[in-house]
């Protein structure tokens, strides 16, 4: 956190000060969060009111943990507190003070139906081979999201990765306005939320409002291989390079391979010249997030050899995201269930059969959401897609998954997990693949072992109220 006094959040906030006489004199230089359970020495905790819990009530826990003050809609007794009227707007406005503070920052905004939060992984890891560099915990992308990953510069960071999510025309607009972009990515337009939207021109135009967002002397990142994306240059302020597949790409993949694990290898191509990357994540779709993270980085300043060798080494750090995990017994997880559209459901797929195997191959299926109208033919799409690329096996799971037309179909992920129990054998390799609030996840973890499933904050009000649905 670049250090501020509680004067100087008031004034970003436009906020009052309650319950401390001296505000030159509080400084916040620790942690700025919405969950008082990470909070220590210096905090500023920030009190949301969620559906099930008032934020304000865990603010005398945030204070014993080390929290020097709070920001919300009302003050709390004996905690002094920055008063404002909205807090999600007051977070914003302190978040793009926090940018303004900070020297020489470049920031490099990413967005897309789907892929962002592996992007925005290999691109932190990269970009940090070169300098500090800040990227979102998992898929904090939205409107408070974006201030928290914000608030955790320093005076000494280079880099700052921000994801943006929308569910709405004019969201990733206001995300620019808290973090300013000089490199912007744009991955894919997709079916994502149409159901919010409406259609894929209504995504397209949301997605659009990064680069549009971008200064002359900026880059934006366009997908050569989406024509919605790729029609996003016209009429742009800053530069624009197209990366993908196609020849027309100025950053572009060629001789492309793939492993016995679905992992690709190819050739990058750039103005810079050549290099052979090697990518340790599942899914020829990598290859697309790969090139964009290398044309930002190249833009950035890092040298051609080293971004291909970062990203040779570079693997998601965020969670459920082509998770592999290779059992004792010889059975392979593949735990891709964080969220799910058509778009990724198909490249999970994809990655499934590239997958070299002595056994079978299961697809175990949660429900997309937020599909709209057109829900039961994306799902019965996405079961014919399945079959003709040879799934051995496809397990449909809840009710909202009926419509893939799978000859399995279970109630729920318990019924799940017994059935996959006794059928699954050594050498089999079964995905797990669904929106998040589908809990599929949670059954990956178990099949693969890792125990993580028994943790499920699912049922614990304070992790619901602070749970922020990013996109």
């Amino acid at each position: 956190m670049i250090p501020l006094t509680l004067s100087d959040i008031r004034d970003l906030t436009s906020g009052e000060v309650h319950g401390c006489d001296d505000p030159g004199a509080v400084v916040v230089d620790g942690v700025v969060s919405t969950d008082s359970r990470e909070c220590g020495p210096g905090s500023l905790y920030v009190a949301r009111v969620g559906e099930v819990a008032d934020g304000h009530d865990y603010a005398p826990a945030a204070v014993t943990a080390g929290a020097v003050a709070v920001l919300g809609s009302r003050p709390v007794e004996g905690v002094p507190t920055v008063v404002v009227d909205d807090v999600q707007t007051a977070f914003g406005r302190l978040a793009r003070g926090v940018v303004d503070r900070a020297n020489d920052l470049r920031i490099v905004g990413i967005t897309g139906s789907s892929g962002k939060t592996t992007t925005k992984d290999l691109l932190a890891s990269v970009l940090a081979t070169a300098g500090e560099t800040v990227a979102p915990v998992n898929s904090l992308n939205g409107e408070i999201g974006v201030p928290l990953t914000v608030c955790r510069i320093t005076p000494s960071t280079r880099f700052l990765v921000a994801e943006m999510g929308a569910r709405g025309i004019g969201h990733i607009d206001y995300l620019t306005q808290i973090a300013p972009p000089t490199v912007a990515i744009v991955l894919n337009v997709g079916t994502a939320h149409v159901g919010e939207f409406g259609s894929r021109a209504n995504i397209a135009a949301a997605k659009s409002e990064l680069p549009k967002a971008v200064p002359s002397e900026g880059l934006s990142i366009l997908n050569a291989d989406d024509p919605l994306v790729a029609a996003m240059a016209h009429g742009l302020a800053s530069r624009v390079q197209l990366v993908g597949l196609s020849p027309e790409a100025e950053v572009r993949a060629e001789d492309v391979v793939v492993d016995e694990l679905g992992r690709a290898a190819y050739d990058l191509v750039a103005p810079q010249g050549r290099a052979r990357v090697t990518l340790q994540l599942s899914g020829a779709h990598h290859v697309g997030n790969s090139l964009a993270v290398a044309a930002a980085a190249l833009e950035l300043g890092l040298p051609l050899a080293g971004v291909a060798a970062a990203l040779s080494r570079a693997t998601s750090m965020s969670r459920w995201r082509m998770e592999i995990t290779e059992r004792p017994d010889g059975v392979v997880v593949v735990n891709d269930a964080y969220n799910a559209n058509p778009d990724s459901m198909r490249a999970a797929l994809d990655a499934l059969a590239a997958i070299v195997t002595t056994g079978e191959r299961w697809a175990v299926l949660g429900e997309m959401l937020e599909l709209g109208p057109d829900s039961d033919s994306e799902h019965a799409a996405i079961g014919s897609y399945a079959a003709g690329l040879g799934v051995d096996h496809v397990v449909a799971v809840g009710a909202g998954a009926a419509a893939y037309g799978a000859a399995v179909r279970v109630a729920d992920v318990d019924a799940a997990h017994d059935y996959l129990q006794e059928r699954v054998r050594p050498g089999d390799v079964v995905l797990l693949k669904s929106s998040r609030d589908s809990g599929l996840r949670w059954l990956g973890d178990r099949l693969a072992g890792t125990g993580e499933w028994a943790a499920s904050a699912a049922d614990d009000p304070q992790a619901r109220h602070e749970r922020t649905v990013e996109q």
